[in-house]
């Protein structure tokens, strides 16, 4: 299938309203500034780095062509660029990915993401990773990721940082990466452009391996993801605040097929791939903004 190259795709044309909302409250929150000034000062971005470069293997076109190619057409597609670099890690049984760097982002994808997913799926999950780089928010995202590992740090020394937890900070920000997933899995899907491939990447990113996909099996995750929908999102507010309190690193894989379904639903993830001039669709929407106010 040929797939349309979105040149001029700004993120705010696909950005979810409860990623949007977020993140306005995480930086109203106090501490946030001062969050950012410790891990600028403690050089957390290099240290993220030096931990990929000294322990996971680089992708090149020569070592594994089909992983790097997947990157180079997710950025194409989405028009990001430069291309990041990328790595591979090993094995822990189920799909990993991460991006990291605010400076000079790299995206990282485990063995079992290199193995399980398709080409086709690979788009989507790369494409999710790149939505960071194209919303601008790797210093937010790349804090979130680290929170528990910050956390751990708070409580044995004295960085400025003590009152850190207590304050909601760390509840503000594992609330906004979850919702951050219902932006970058757009993004993911305008890589893929197929609505059941991106389906099938989220039923692998939440552990079922390729020999158990089956028509079966799709027409049941899409019903229960159509179903927690329905029943769940009324009160989406209230339940993603309970849901920051558990472990974030969690796929939440029909959750964010249900979020996801509903975009398709709607019409507008079709009328932005049909859109000719997604440049002269950005200026329109910011005039629509500008003008609301």
């Amino acid at each position: 299938m040929a797939r349309k190259i979105l040149t001029g795709l700004s993120s705010s044309v696909y950005e979810h309203p409860f990623d949007r909302k977020a993140l306005a409250s995480l930086e109203k929150m106090p501490g946030v500034s001062l969050l950012f000034r410790k891990v600028n000062e403690y050089g957390i971005d290099r240290l993220l780095r030096l931990q990929c470069l000294g322990n996971e293997l680089r992708v090149t076109p020569r070592n594994f062509p089909k992983l790097h190619q997947a990157l180079v057409e997710t950025c194409q597609i989405l028009d990001v660029d430069p291309i990041p670099e990328q790595y591979l890690f090993r094995g822990h049984g189920h799909i990993q990915t991460y991006i990291i760097g605010v400076e000079k982002p790299l995206v990282s994808i485990n063995i079992e993401g290199m193995e399980w997913l398709s080409p086709e799926e690979s788009l989507f999950v790369l494409g999710h990773e790149v939505a960071h780089i194209k919303s601008r928010h790797l210093l937010y995202h790349q804090i979130a990721i680290i929170m528990p590992t910050l956390k751990n740090l708070i409580s044995m020394t004295t960085l400025g940082l003590g009152g850190l937890a207590a304050s909601g900070v760390e509840l503000a920000f594992s609330n906004w990466l979850m919702m951050a997933k219902f932006t970058a899995d757009r993004a993911g899907l305008l890589a893929c452009q197929d609505t059941a491939v991106a389906t099938t990447a989220l039923m692998k990113l939440g552990g079922l391996p390729n020999e158990y996909l089956t028509p079966a099996t799709m027409e049941d995750f899409v019903a229960q993801a159509r179903e927690f929908a329905s029943d769940s999102f009324d009160n989406l507010d209230k339940f993603t605040k309970m849901l920051s309190f558990t472990e974030y690193s969690y796929s939440w894989a029909v959750m964010r097929a249900a979020e996801l379904l509903k975009w398709v639903d709607s019409g507008e993830y079709e009328d932005l791939i049909q859109q000719t001039n997604l440049e002269k669709s950005q200026e329109k929407q910011e005039w629509n903004f500008l003008s609301s106010w």
